[in-house]
């Protein structure tokens, strides 16, 4: 069973989740809070190993959540929710660590699909989210003061990813197995992640 917490700072929200997370097989719902303001203490008495964590929050909200996770508990996966695409965000979750990124408008399948695929140590981007790191690669660069973060074969594959195309029809697209587009994204992610962007 994947155990998944919740934050966030809407009480409907965080019910929705809960019934998600109770009517899917193979997942647990281990607890929830409105802010990241206990976070240590939550994390300890629920043992998740799959963080829902809402960006916009009061007291203490997403991005200082997933910072506090990754460095006290790094082997937690988190999944940033937030009602838009911010491309700032976006980099700031990656960088302290985030392992995916959805809106909260995402259908229930593709909630299901990015604790799935963090669990099993993969990185969950949606194809608009793909879109917005391609639009700002040059800008991404720049700040990091290399000339590219990525290479030709990943640019490939989220191209791939921003035009809806799934990871299994990437790999039939390209020739390569699906777990080897999947090491790419990942590759590519942690290179986000390990790069001196800060916004």
């Amino acid at each position: 069973m994947i155990k998944v917490f919740i934050y966030d700072d809407s009480d409907a929200r965080k019910e929705s989740l809960k019934t998600l997370l109770e009517f899917t097989d193979n997942m647990e719902f281990v607890g929830s809070a409105g802010n990241c303001s206990q976070i240590i203490s939550d994390i300890e008495n629920t043992n998740p190993d799959v963080v829902l964590m809402d960006i916009e929050m009061p007291l203490a909200d997403g991005i200082e959540g997933v910072r506090q996770i990754k460095h006290f508990f790094p082997h937690i996966k988190v999944i940033m929710q937030t009602v838009y695409e911010d491309i700032d965000k976006i980099f700031k979750a990656f960088e302290h660590g985030a392992a995916g990124y959805i809106l909260k408008k995402a259908s229930i399948d593709q909630i299901i699909e990015s604790i799935d695929k963090v669990y099993e140590g993969q990185v969950f981007i949606t194809p608009s989210m793909a879109l917005q790191i391609i639009n700002n690669l040059e800008k991404f660069s720049e700040k990091d003061g290399k000339t590219s973060l990525i290479s030709t074969i990943e640019l490939q594959i989220i191209q791939l990813v921003a035009q809806g195309y799934s990871n299994k029809i990437i790999a039939e697209k390209m020739d390569l197995t699906e777990v080897l587009v999947n090491k790419h994204i990942t590759v590519f992610s942690e290179r986000l992640q390990n790069s001196a962007w800060k916004g």
